[in-house]
């Protein structure tokens, strides 16, 4: 289990498309150094997640995995959109009021590297995985990352335990 580490990485690299849309906002306002900074910062925290990934695959423990129930938990990709777009309704990056953006990311990311709240990084949704709330026999509900479609709770995953709560299909894809 890649516990803390894995979350810190999984939250931090969900803003990457919001970097991307900050150096627009950026470029636009003229400010092509801060623009490119900023795409460059996106481009590594997509190499960290990939990264992540990868390692999760080939060095976590394998687990035989069978849900007894399963529901979407990427819903909740709307409000992500609404943050990542925000930056595009300002009419300059000079405009932007960094004093109250960045303790908000900061308290934002926090929380969530904290606790339990962590359901959906819209950066893994672009690479083509998908998030699931899957129930155990036991009573115990994780957030499984897949690039499967689950339709039903009888199939097996091979998995490997993120978190104390996200678990990894690491079986084929």
């Amino acid at each position: 289990m890649l516990s803390r580490v894995a979350k810190l990485m999984l939250t931090s690299t969900a803003i990457a498309p919001v970097l991307l849309t900050y150096a627009w906002v950026a470029f636009q306002s003229g400010d092509s150094c801060v623009a490119l900074v900023l795409a460059a910062a996106c481009v590594a925290l997509v190499f960290v997640c990939w990264l992540l990934l990868r390692y999760a695959k080939n060095n976590l423990e394998r687990m035989s995995f069978k849900p007894v129930s399963i529901e979407a938990a990427d819903r909740e990709n709307m409000g992500f959109l609404l943050l990542y777009l925000l930056p595009l309704f300002t009419a300059q990056f000079d405009a932007l009021n960094w004093n109250v953006w960045i303790p908000a990311i900061l308290i934002f990311a926090g929380v969530v590297a904290t606790g339990y709240s962590y359901h959906f990084n819209p950066l893994l949704g672009l690479m083509g995985w998908h998030f699931y709330k899957v129930g155990t026999a036991e009573g115990v509900t994780y957030v499984l990352i897949t690039k499967k479609q689950l339709r039903n709770a009888t199939d097996t995953v091979e998995i490997g335990q993120l978190t104390e709560y996200i678990v990894l299909d690491l079986g084929e894809e």
